[in-house]
């Protein structure tokens, strides 16, 4: 291997950029070196850049299928003239469900769908007719969502879903109100909208963000709409030499204790280093609320908490301050349908905050808010959210598609069965699989830790320097060499992608690699490439002793 064709300095200038868009140089140079293999056996590009699973959940989505099969018999039903039909009924939906079953007994996905309708009844108490034709309306798409915030009976499966999954099936006391979005980025552009339309933040602000972390959490505060002040709460602690534990250390902590700051935004488990977390660090931060800051508002982002068996939101442990977001995507293989979830307590501190807002301010809000309800005070936070997401004015065509939403059913009916259970262990397994080659091909050594999600991995370049040569061959490399130098090595002569760590707010030697995205073995094959360089690193730096 050589040093890579592009120069320091254009290396230096690069790194100015989103990861994700770094990446695209990355990309370039890899498929560079795919094209100069063409003929060999083994040009290809790994791209273990992005978080895009390369699984699909099928069951549910036949599931899907099958429903709109069902939606447009009711549709036909009604109405019958060429490719003209009619908005279904409700009354019988039941019945008729159970004789269309019946004459469709070979159809993919029926007998699922017809599981997942029974346990809604079943554990959820639905009205048969009411829920099944909430299922065939929306699957047909023929209206407006109503409630535009989520439809009635979706958003008690999907708030049993988040019980079950994300709460460890002791979810608080009270009512978790649902938004259903287009998705997790939706999501968290909705909750700093809002949050700053209702004057709970200003520009400004101080706000924390517990790093590293999904690189829009740090990106959208530094936009001139906010300017916030960010505290960064660093997991920084060390298992031994050279390897990171990647958790929070008390005193790191312990900065949500002052009042000043307003907000903190953490994944969990993390992106990258994807570990839950600790039970003392959610402990400390339940203290800091009920003693030094109790107005402290928290945005946790759990798109990976199905990853950790156990897994136990923030949410759950306090309701009260912190607005959930949450994403299908990564467990379900279903990037492309945008399904994604905002949840709040109904007993909150965010509608206490707006209640005691200064006249002028109420004044300013019953403005914005007065055309939707002749009592704009008394309209609550969850709502404004979906008032806002269509400036208001639209909030009568507001809420996630239907279609989507019925998907969304389905797919948090299937984790609730046997079916989905065994997917569950499943993906679980194929990510430690994974992990388990990479680290085997790297020679590299990680903490362990039981609530590791495996998602993604952060790997520290310098410290597992220093772990296997030393401090001075680290302190070599970070006066010889750009961090990211060695992405665009990767790249350039391995036909490799990562991501830079730094861009996570990590540390700045450190490399992102998803393990959701490739095949199994291609994560080997990663390990070594990973491991040459390194080999060619020292090599480098000790002829350069000699």
């Amino acid at each position: 291997m050589t040093r890579p064709s592009t120069s320091r300095a254009e290396i230096h200038r690069l790194a100015r950029l989103s990861p994700f868009e770094l990446k695209g140089e990355f990309v370039r140079l890899a498929q560079t070196h795919q094209d100069g293999q063409k003929g060999r056996s083994t040009a290809h590009l790994l791209n273990a850049g992005r978080g895009n699973p390369n699984w699909v959940a099928t069951g549910p989505r036949e599931a899907f299928y099958a429903l709109g099969y069902f939606g447009l018999a009711e549709s036909r039903r009604v109405w019958t003239a060429d490719d003209l039909g009619g908005m279904p009924d409700l009354p019988g939906t039941g019945q008729r469900f159970d004789r269309w079953c019946r004459s469709h007994p070979a159809l993919p996905g029926v007998e699922l769908l017809r599981d997942c309708v029974r346990l809604g009844v079943e554990r959820f108490g639905f009205d048969r007719d009411a829920w099944l034709h909430e299922l065939a309306d929306a699957v047909v798409g023929d209206s407006y969502p109503v409630p535009d915030r989520m439809l009635t009976h979706a958003e008690q499966v999907a708030r049993g879903y988040l019980a079950e999954e994300l709460m460890d099936r002791r979810p608080p006391a009270g009512t978790m109100d649902l938004f259903a979005t287009e998705g997790g980025t939706a999501a968290m552009c909705y909750v700093f909208d809002s949050l700053m339309k209702n004057g709970l933040l200003h520009k400004g602000d101080r706000i924390a963000l517990m790093v590293p972390v999904f690189t829009p959490y740090i990106e959208i505060p530094e936009l001139e709409d906010y300017e916030f002040d960010v505290v960064r709460v660093e997991a920084g602690m060390f298992a031994e030499t050279g390897v990171r534990q990647w958790r929070y250390p008390t005193e790191e902590v312990a900065k949500l204790a002052d009042p000043a700051v307003k907000l903190v935004c953490l994944v969990n488990p993390s992106n990258p280093p994807s570990l839950a977390l600790s039970r003392r660090v959610a402990d400390q931060i339940k203290e800091i609320v009920a003693t030094s800051n109790p107005n402290l508002l928290i945005v946790t982002d759990d798109v990976y908490g199905t990853f950790v068996n156990g897994f136990r939101s923030l949410a759950a442990d306090l309701p009260r301050n912190t607005l959930l977001v949450y994403s299908y995507s990564k467990h379900y293989g279903c990037t492309g349908h945008r399904l994604g979830l905002i949840g709040l307590n109904r007993d909150n501190v965010v509608d206490e905050l707006i209640a005691a807002l200064p006249p002028a301010e109420k004044e300013r809000l019953a403005r914005r808010y007065g055309t939707l309800t002749l009592e704009p005070e008394r309209l609550r936070f969850v709502d404004r959210l979906v008032a806002d997401s269509r400036q208001v004015a639209l909030n009568h065509t507001a809420g996630l598609s239907l279609p989507q939403q019925a998907q969304l059913v389905l797919f948090s009916l299937f984790a609730l069965l046997p079916e989905g259970k065994a997917y569950k262990a499943r993906v679980q397994g194929v990510v430690r699989e994974r992990l388990d080659l990479l680290l085997e091909g790297s020679g590299m050594r990680i903490a362990d830790d039981p609530q590791r999600a495996g998602y993604y991995v952060e790997l520290d370049l310098l410290a597992e320097a220093e772990r296997t040569a030393g401090a001075d061959f680290a302190a070599y490399l970070e006066k010889t060499y750009e961090p990211t130098e060695p992405l665009f090595r990767l790249a350039e002569q391995t036909g490799v992608v990562l991501l830079n760590g730094g861009g996570f707010d990590g540390p700045q030697w450190s490399v992102r690699v998803s393990l959701a995205n490739l095949d199994s073995l291609d994560y080997l094959k990663i390990g070594h490439h990973l491991k040459e360089i390194f080999a060619e690193y020292r090599r480098e730096w000790e002829a350069g002793r000699g």
